[in-house]
């Protein structure tokens, strides 16, 4: 493929940044998004000088905005839905607006971003999206729930879009990173009403402390989760045999142990109840 043609949203700090500099590197061509380029004029000039373009672009925006947006770009070989961003709180703490929010930016904003993009893959016969879920979708921890449903739904999302879209040659991917020493944790957002004392003093607060005390201290080396998601997409280095044999990459050791001993708890309660599911037939 010459000059593949990637999509990145949310490009502004961590792995959108990362990603979108790796690939530009590589001598690609990089289309990335964030909400304000006047409020990180910093980040579109180190972009621009790599030789990437920017568009501002709201997950929030209307599915018409989002669609056109994605496809005023024309060709694009990788779309990497990574805008997102996490509340912390106790679900009886979630206003209206925070829950609206948090599923618009996580679940719909990647669907019309998706939308955009398809038409063109399929017409072309051609094309990868790779949606970045998260360690929440498949191990929740209390004080996280609005940020777990919703990339829980994003990857639903992906394995039923997965289906649809093999026949015409497009695959998807979805990528489940553990705590990586991003800016993610740097300024966690707080849901805006105060956690009620029984949730402070029980294991949400506890689990609030430790995500506010974890900041600079997390295991992941961000660089080389995006040479991971670099290579797979690519289909070169470690990762790169991992192409098209996939539905799911996981990055760091965290999500690695978690995500594998959910799934065994997961084989270990279809197994003592099989007999029960099995005689609810006619």
């Amino acid at each position: 493929m010459s000059q593949p043609v990637w999509f990145i949203t949310g490009v502004s700090t961590g792995f959108g940044l990362l990603l979108t500099l790796r690939a530009l590197k590589a001598g690609h061509k990089v289309i990335g998004t964030l909400r304000n380029k006047a409020n990180r004029a910093d980040v579109v000039r180190q972009i621009e000088a790599a030789g990437g373009e920017v568009m501002e672009m709201d997950m929030t925006e209307s599915q018409e905005s989002i669609q056109q947006k994605v496809k005023s770009v024309g060709r694009i070989d990788y779309l990497i839905n990574n805008a997102g961003y996490a509340i912390f709180g106790c679900l009886e703490q979630m206003s209206e607006k925070e829950t609206n929010t948090q599923i618009s930016t996580n679940v719909f904003g990647p669907i019309y971003a998706m939308q955009g993009a398809l038409e063109g893959m399929r017409a072309r016969r051609s094309g990868l999206i790779v949606n970045i879920s998260s360690i929440a979708a498949k191990d929740p921890l209390p004080a996280n729930p609005l940020y777990a449903a919703s990339k829980a739904a994003l990857e639903g999302i992906s394995e039923s879009l997965a289906k649809e879209v093999e026949e015409f040659g497009i695959s998807v991917l979805i990528v489940n990173p553990g705590a990586f020493r991003t800016a993610f944790l740097g300024q966690p957002q707080m849901a805006e009403k105060p956690i009620p004392d029984d949730y402070k003093n029980g294991v949400a607060g506890a689990v609030i402390k430790k995500f506010s005390e974890a900041d600079g201290k997390q295991i992941g080396d961000p660089e080389k989760g995006v040479e991971r998601i670099f290579e797979i997409v690519t289909g070169e280095g470690l990762a790169g045999e991992l192409k098209g044999k996939v539905l799911r990459l996981v990055i760091g050791e965290d999500a690695f142990t978690r995500m594998k001993k959910n799934t065994e708890k997961l084989v270990h309660d279809y197994t003592i109840q099989e007999k029960v599911a099995l005689s609810t037939g006619y």
